[in-house]
């Protein structure tokens, strides 16, 4: 069994402002992301973190429609952890946007939105493309600066349980491709509780961005775009297109 993960320090947590300069750093580096591939308008499924709601990842969403995706929040309000009613309203929602579209559904899952997504992948691979979850930390769920407040509502809407089956089960490997993005400096999570297990069409990739940022950052976004961009059917891992320079590049860990 691993070593439990420490909480990011609190210094670390202090540097979760820097959040705002991410979502202001779009504007300047805009050349740079009409670079990133364009997609073949597949259906991707953006899945919102812990406490927050669709408004959280609409940036993310304007930027995937603008590479030609058909981008969709997930419409169930705000985030307030795993419930009976919410498993079952995220399986009708992933499977009303396959059978729309006629084709899979990539899901992108921000923090405890990946946790869902892993899941979604896990119990309906045949309706999903492939999945990119942005610092969730499905390695270890207690390596985390949350309040205990928070902490304790989350686990009181659990309908599964909190035992050790639960917890090894949820950093297994999908059968579907999988990529992780995490971050060292990140001020909410560990983010080597964010990191997959080495296993077949399973990445991790690391970024210098904060929890509450890593989901409109300039770097990630050009990473998802190259992810998602791969053909139907395909898988390949992570190489940097070329023209890319540091520091618009993540690091394969």
């Amino acid at each position: 069994m691993d070593t439990p993960l420490r909480r990011p320090a609190p210094a670390l947590l202090l540097l979760e402002g820097r959040a705002l300069l991410e979502l202001a750093a779009l504007l300047p580096v805009y050349p740079l992301l009409r670079r990133a591939p364009r997609g073949d308008g597949h259906p991707v499924l953006v899945l919102p973190g812990f406490m927050a709601s669709d408004t959280s990842t609409r940036a993310l969403r304007r930027f995937l429609r603008d590479k030609g995706y058909a981008a969709h929040g997930w419409r169930l309000g705000r985030n307030r952890g795993p419930s009976a009613g919410l498993i079952a309203a995220l399986v009708d929602r992933l499977t009303q946007l396959q059978e729309r579209h006629g084709r899979q559904v990539s899901i992108i899952g921000w923090s405890l939105g990946g946790i869902y997504a892993r899941e979604l992948a896990r119990a309906l691979p045949e309706r999903v493309r492939q999945v990119i979850t942005l610092a969730s930390p499905f390695r270890d769920l207690d390596a985390v600066n949350l309040p205990r407040f928070l902490q304790r509502a989350a686990r009181r809407r659990n309908p599964v349980g909190d035992d050790g089956a639960i917890r090894a089960r949820l950093r297994e490997p999908l059968s579907v491709p999988t990529t992780a993005i995490f971050s060292r400096t990140d001020g909410i999570v560990a983010g080597l509780s964010c990191r997959a297990d080495p296993a077949p069409r399973t990445e991790s990739l690391e970024v210098d961005s904060s929890h509450l940022g890593i989901g409109h950052h300039p770097v990630v976004l050009l990473t998802i775009a190259e992810r998602l961009a791969q053909p139907e059917g395909t898988w390949r891992p992570f190489v940097p297109p070329r023209g890319w320079r540091f520091p618009f590049v993540p690091r394969v860990v």
